[in-house]
């Protein structure tokens, strides 16, 4: 029975049960869809296949669609559905004749066997093939992993050989990575056993999606802005601190030899078999958060209208889409979707989530607050906003209506969707609202902050206007590091703030809207091939750890070789 029959059921089948269910078309099938030829296919298997960079080359000229991001409010475990609504929204336009192609980013493997769960959306609102898009999809975060790890390996040779760059092994800043939640591995001592086996020194992992790596993968506009990037990545410092680049170690050619193939947007398609690019994934709490400006710009020169997403809520995601992506690639925003649930607001407002199933518009009122606080922060940013509800069947109309009326008191449309449960039809009218802001709303995107602004500025900008926080603060070493940043040229670099996402604060259990907090800065990262100043808060980690019961003990293989378990 195929996914779209399935959905006129009496009940809800579990995600992966419809995933699998589904009438999955051939990727050339989808690709003829945008006019792309097979013969610029690079098939993976029927229903994936990466598009060519001859193909690509043949876009350039082409005028670009416009360009919707879908973001959300501060996540809580009750669920938000950010992805889901990307999802739904894209389907519903192509259903009103209107060419749509949906940008997302690839799931990391971290998650899909932590507590986070994947990165293709739920219900008849998902993309395809789901087991293998959450799992090893076409290897592109392999690819990243090894390019990230070879540079390791390139760096400590270069001290077991001589060291001719003089290279302090204890400045150095690259680490390693594995795409997975390992928290053991966050410090480690390398080069142990004897002369034979290197210099011994203090290293560590982060996870591959906070590596620069994947940050430059998700930024570069083509191979040559690739190979530039890597070359400019610094890894460490001499002995007399003068930074030492990978094009010192001479080995940019080989890292973008690594990822010539991954850095091919993938093609796959949505339950309604509407065309999807996937391709990239840096976390919006530990990096930028956003998929690749190639998978975006594709899009862009292949339809009318784009629908991506950024990480996280729209502090982190979206503000990191507007002021690092669209700043680096000049991409210009046409309209924004926030995405909020009853459960979330309610969860903001003071619920646990054992008592959400029930009616109680006193908590949602206070937990909106937390919603009006990421609509004022869209509105910095001048691109026109709907919110919308993505509706739970424990919701009810006085719930919703405390919602609707909040949002105009901002003057701001709020739509109600089901997605999740009826697919492009439960999102009409959220499509029909997007369509009319197209439409009749001029884009005044403008970013938060002028790239003259001091970086410490930048860092306590950010926090006073997206965070509500009183100002920032950091030890002498901190700001200290901030000066010298400026004084050594890097003072016209964007911020990428990695921080908590369960709070506009530090502290991931301060929910709704606090204000007058301070956030304290912990250690800066210097990306200088993503170009972007990594500002770390809190107790945020680059390398996760599983928790208790991770999701790991449900995932398995089933007597028909089908993989069960994943959600």
């Amino acid at each position: 029975m195929s996914a779209t029959k399935q959905q006129k059921g009496e009940a809800m089948l579990p995600d992966l049960e419809i995933a699998n269910s589904a009438d999955i078309l051939p990727i050339t099938s989808i690709a003829a869809k945008l006019e792309i030829p097979p013969d610029a296919l690079i098939p993976y298997g029927h229903d994936k296949a990466k598009i060519s960079y001859q193909f690509l080359d043949t876009l350039q000229d082409k005028p670009d669609g416009k360009l919707i991001l879908v973001t959300a409010v501060s996540p809580t475990p009750a669920g938000e559905g950010k992805t889901t609504t990307t999802v739904g929204l894209g389907d519903a336009l192509n259903a009103l004749d209107k060419d749509t192609i949906i940008c997302l980013r690839e799931p990391s493997l971290g998650p899909c066997f932590g507590m986070k769960g994947g990165a293709a959306g739920g219900g008849f609102s998902q993309v395809i093939p789901m087991s293998d898009i959450n799992l090893h999809f076409t290897g592109d975060f392999h690819a990243i992993g090894a390019a990230h790890n070879l540079l390791a390996a390139v760096l400590d040779n270069h001290l077991h050989w001589d060291n001719e760059l003089n290279l302090d092994p204890r400045r150095i800043t690259w680490r390693r990575v594995v795409d997975m939640n390992d928290r053991s591995l966050r410090e480690i001592t390398s080069g142990l056993g004897g002369p034979g086996n290197g210099i011994p020194r203090e290293s560590g992992f982060d996870i591959t999606v906070a590596s620069e790596i994947m940050a430059i993968f998700c930024l570069a506009t083509d191979l040559n802005d690739l190979q530039r990037r890597i070359g400019n990545i610094t890894v460490g410092y001499t002995r007399k601190r003068a930074p030492v680049t990978v094009s010192d170690l001479k080995a940019e050619g080989a890292v973008t030899a690594l990822l010539r193939d991954a850095f091919q947007p993938n093609l796959v398609q949505t339950l309604e078999n509407n065309p999807v690019l996937m391709h990239g994934g840096p976390f919006a709490n530990i990096a930028h958060g956003c998929n690749s400006v190639m998978a975006t710009k594709t899009a862009l020169k292949l339809a009318d209208y784009v629908v991506t997403e950024a990480g996280f809520g729209a502090d982190l995601g979206a503000e990191k889409f507007f002021n690092i992506k669209c700043q680096k690639s000049g991409l210009q925003p046409d309209a924004v979707v926030l995405v909020a649930t009853t459960r979330a607001l309610k969860m903001h407002g003071g619920l646990a989530k054992s008592e959400l199933a029930n009616e109680n518009t006193e908590a949602l009122l206070t937990g909106c607050e937390n919603l009006g606080q990421h609509i004022r922060n869209i509105g910095q940013f001048g691109v026109p906003l709907t919110v919308v509800i993505n509706e739970f069947k424990n919701d009810t109309a006085a719930e919703h209506q405390v919602i609707v009326d909040f949002c105009a008191g901002f003057n701001v449309k709020c739509i109600i969707a089901s997605h999740w449960q009826h697919g492009s039809s439960g999102a009409k009218a959220l499509a029909e609202q997007v369509i009319d802001m197209l439409e009749h709303q001029q884009s005044q995107f403008r970013t938060l902050y002028d790239s003259e602004m001091r970086l410490w500025d930048k860092a306590r900008h950010i926090a006073r206007t997206i965070y509500g926080a009183e100002d920032i603060i950091a030890d002498k070493k901190v700001r200290s590091q901030f000066a010298k940043l400026e004084r050594d040229g890097y003072g016209h670099y964007p911020v990428c703030m990695a921080k908590t996402q369960y709070s506009f604060s530090t502290d991931p259990l301060l929910l709704g809207a606090p204000t007058n907090h301070e956030v304290p800065i912990r250690e800066i990262r210097l990306a200088t091939g993503a170009e972007f100043l990594v500002v770390i808060c809190g107790d945020i980690m680059t390398m996760p750890g599983l928790p208790r019961n991770p999701a790991s003990e449900k995932i398995s293989v089933n007597e028909n070789k089908q993989i069960e378990g994943l959600f």
